[in-house]
């Protein structure tokens, strides 16, 4: 049975991607969240990965992304499926590359919907298909001289 809308605004947005990016930049939560503003969203979900000071038990020291250059292609293909398994209002992701330190700030995504559960797994689906689909590779430095690259794909 088709879901039943009793308001406009119980329905995806007509365009509700309004931020897809990856930068060398440091990421600016304030912006993701600032462009997910709908006023027809009643749950707005908001993650932030951060680069964290252990992998696997071992002590990461610092870490770089690259990416392929078809990974924002890839990244809006998985922001409009998430959108059209879900009445999205408004959907945000960036990425960070280049070389980043513990505790910086490595993706910010973020997704407006009607209600908060829809929000929930639309923002979950986002960030890991995100972290499983778009070729975006971790190269990460250990405490103890060793390195490890990571692919998402």
């Amino acid at each position: 049975m088709a879901a039943r809308y009793d308001h406009p605004g119980e329905q995806a947005a007509q365009d509700p991607i309004r931020l897809l990016a990856i930068r060398e930049t440091p990421l600016s939560v304030d912006e993701v969240f600032t462009a997910v503003g709908d006023s027809a969203a009643g749950g707005t979900t908001l993650f932030v990965g951060t680069v964290r000071n252990h992998d696997g038990g071992a002590d990461v020291d610092a870490l770089g992304y690259s990416c392929h250059p078809s990974a924002e292609a890839e990244l809006r293909r998985v922001a409009e499926k998430v959108c059209a398994d879900y009445p999205v209002r408004a959907l945000a992701a960036v990425h960070r590359v280049g070389d980043l330190e513990v505790g910086d700030i490595a993706v910010v995504v973020a997704v407006s919907c009607p209600h908060r559960g829809e929000a929930f797994e639309a923002s979950r689906q986002l960030i890991d298909t995100l972290k499983h689909e778009v070729p975006i590779w971790k190269h990460q430095k250990f405490s103890d001289g060793t390195e490890e690259w990571v692919g998402a794909c």
